[in-house]
């Protein structure tokens, strides 16, 4: 009957099939529930069928209730947490190139052979759904890049013959418009779909990529396939970033005015590579100040008991505001969720760096080698973990792979700890960039790579805490010195300051205003922020800036001289590498540069200068460091050109640190700038 009525409603475009099946997907869901032996059918979200059954829906479930069996000791952790959630990672490629969860510089793909098989997926998600996992996400990378991605979710989808309730993808959306009709067909019950701005230009700048329109596309079907029935559970992803699309949280929020849409807003995170930072970084209650500010209605949704996200909702609104609070108030009390890397790596925290392969175990029987359908089918993949299933349940001895197996998820689970570092150790932990662990989606055709990088994480000057403006004048103006002249010399005291009442004291104490054309970051009230160039035009802009490490000893003269490298590679290549990545680095490390100024080139030279001779004691020889900056927009690149050439100082100081300990970088100057208000400019030496 339900069937029959919802095939009625009128559409336009979409086909019968996949409706059928969803409200048939959806009615087994039911009925499962009411009879599984496993999960807690009380927590099921899916209402029954008729109004008229339900005395008879309640009493199945008290029997089922009286006669459910503990749930697997294998997926419970010390804490009695229950882990009835697998993400799995699909692939580690994408079709965008998110600013924040990855490096710039790219990662390695892995090679295929490491890459977990459609036949292994399958294998692992049916033994982790016998153990009571009842809901599964695919994730990538970007999953719906993978060419089989709806085969997989098919083979998948089968399971919830065996207890699996939900299957659910999270996903950019540039594609997914294209192959949701057969991913429903398949059991698909939710997208998680992630869009960071509502601005089509904005969006190609944090993905470096064009496709807003084709994401859009993407939820408006869903929404259009709801209409009729399919129940897909949308929710939208957006990482929140300070000083780059804060000012989109309301917009957010008012997507769901007529719309039934949660929108989730989720902390800054730190992985590896992403230029996380505290002070980028918009906390859960700054976001509800703001959106209080417009909705002070806004009212608090009760969670329900494994949720992420905390959820509001301003009344009259159909959709709802999750806050996704990983990095100020952790959820790890009620964690219920464990994560397969596409490597075959099991993850029992997003934010723990421990690791154990179950690729390998699986390709044990099979040399080692990828197992493919036809190898499948000859170890009997599928037919051992069914029958491990009902030994388990029976209390019996399973096969001696699917024990190994549930033995190292077990001892991994086990390991779990009550709930992941704190913000300050998390910024500081070695971890997989996101996209290699089934996060947000990020920079396609590259990879992960286990040996090691010159990275600018890895520079010594990269740990240096970038300066970040806060958001109110008075914590902003605790962090300014006094000044003399145009130069910071010392902090302010915790005591208050003793001035002078003439005239004189006051012009001495007083900061510089925005009057002064010479000092264009202070406003009148004397506060930093960072200046206006829209109005300025745009034009060709160079810059030229160099720097001296001197060396205390004749050993790193020697030693370069002849061509030698050291332990840790050839220092004027990596010299070189490190001053062009910091240039591009330089609006994360000087507080009042812009970002995004599109540098067109930076080139950095390091020279080897021999000793001017015996008769200048103390002179051991040293190395020239020279760069250049260039771009074409409204500001100027000084201080890229300036960065550039420390960070190529710092890294040769690195790199001959072993042998010269004494040596000291200096001489950091700018030797000419081109375009601009100011024109040609050039030192005189």
């Amino acid at each position: 009957m339900l069937c029959k009525r919802v095939l009625s409603i009128p559409r336009t475009g979409i086909p019968a099939s996949w409706v059928s099946v969803a409200v048939q997907t959806r009615l087994q869901s039911t009925t499962a529930s009411s009879s599984s032996t496993r999960a807690d059918p009380a927590l099921s979200e899916i209402p029954p069928p008729h109004p008229h059954h339900a005395s008879s829906e309640a009493s199945t479930r008290v029997t089922a209730l009286k006669s459910a069996k503990p749930f697997s000791e294998f997926l419970t952790d010390t804490f009695h947490r229950q882990h009835d959630y697998l993400r799995i990672s699909v692939t580690e490629r994408c079709n965008l190139r998110c600013l924040y969860c990855m490096p710039e510089e790219g990662i390695e793909l892995s090679p295929p052979a490491r890459l977990l098989t459609s036949p292994e997926i399958v294998y692992l998600s049916s033994l982790f759904v016998s153990q009571g996992v009842t809901k599964i996400r695919l994730t990538g990378g970007e999953p719906t890049v993978r060419k089989d991605i709806v085969a997989l979710m098919q083979d998948i989808g089968k399971l919830r013959r065996d207890g699996l309730r939900e299957l659910c993808l999270t996903t950019n959306g540039i594609s997914l418009h294209r192959k949701l009709d057969p991913m429903v067909e398949a059991g698909l019950t939710g997208v998680n779909l992630s869009l960071d701005t509502l601005d089509p230009f904005q969006f190609q700048i944090m993905t470096r990529r064009k496709g807003f329109d084709a994401v859009m596309k993407s939820i408006d079907r869903i929404l259009e396939m709801n209409k009729a029935g399919a129940g897909i559970k949308l929710k939208i992803n957006c990482v929140v970033m300070r000083g780059m699309n804060d000012r989109e949280v309301v917009p957010f929020v008012e997507l769901g005015r007529e719309k039934p849409i949660e929108v989730r807003f989720i902390e800054y995170m730190p992985f590896d590579g992403n230029k996380w930072n505290k002070g980028k970084m918009f906390s859960y209650q700054e976001m509800l100040a703001v959106i209080r500010e417009k909705y002070p209605t806004l009212e608090k949704v009760q969670d329900h008991k494994n949720d992420t996200s905390k959820t509001y909702q301003v009344p009259g609104f159909e959709g709802r505001v999750g806050f996704i609070t990983s990095m100020t108030h952790n959820f790890c009390g009620t964690c219920n969720r464990l994560r397969i890397t596409s490597d075959g790596n099991l993850k029992v925290c997003l934010f723990g760096n421990a690791e154990v392969s179950l690729r390998d175990i699986i390709r044990k029987e099979n040399d080692g080698q990828p197992i493919d359908e036809a190898a499948a089918k000859q170890l009997q993949l599928m037919e051992t973990v069914q029958a491990a299933a009902l030994l388990s349940d029976e209390g019996g001895l399973v096969n001696e792979r699917e024990r190994q197996i549930l033995d190292i998820i077990g001892m991994a689970v086990k390991r779990k700890k009550a709930k992941h570092a704190g913000m300050g150790q998390l910024e500081n932990m070695k971890n997989r960039p996101m996209i290699l662990i089934g996060g947000k989606p990020a920079l396609p055709g590259l990879g992960f790579s286990s040996r090691p990088r010159t990275t600018l994480s890895s520079l010594p000057w990269s740990k240096i805490p970038p300066h970040i403006l806060p958001s109110s004048h008075g914590s902003l103006q605790a962090r300014l010195y006094h000044t003399k002249g145009s130069t910071l010399d010392h902090q302010p005291s915790s005591q208050p300051t003793k001035t002078n009442n003439n005239e004189e004291s006051s012009k001495s104490h007083a900061l510089p205003t925005a009057s002064d054309p010479d000092l264009p970051h202070l406003t009148p009230s004397q506060t930093v922020h960072m200046t206006q160039i829209t109005s300025k035009p745009e034009t060709k802009r160079i810059a030229t800036a160099a720097c001296t490490v001197h060396f205390s000893n004749a050993r790193p003269w020697a030693l370069l001289r002849k061509g030698q490298g050291t332990h840790k590679g050839d220092v004027f290549s990596v010299a070189r590498i490190a001053g062009i990545m910091a240039a591009k680095k330089t609006p994360d490390l000087v507080p009042l540069c812009h970002p995004g100024i599109g540098i067109t080139g930076v080139e950095v030279s390091v020279e080897l200068e021999g000793p001017v001779g015996e008769s200048v004691e103390g002179d051991h020889g040293c190395m020239k460091v020279l760069a250049t900056v260039s771009c074409f927009g409204r500001t100027g690149v000084e201080m890229e050109a300036m960065t550039a050439a420390m960070g190529a100082g710092l890294t040769v100081y690195d790199m001959l640190k072993a042998v010269d300990k004494g040596m000291v970088i200096g001489e950091v100057r700018l030797l000419e700038k081109v375009g601009g208000k100011s024109g040609h400019w050039r030192r005189e030496e």
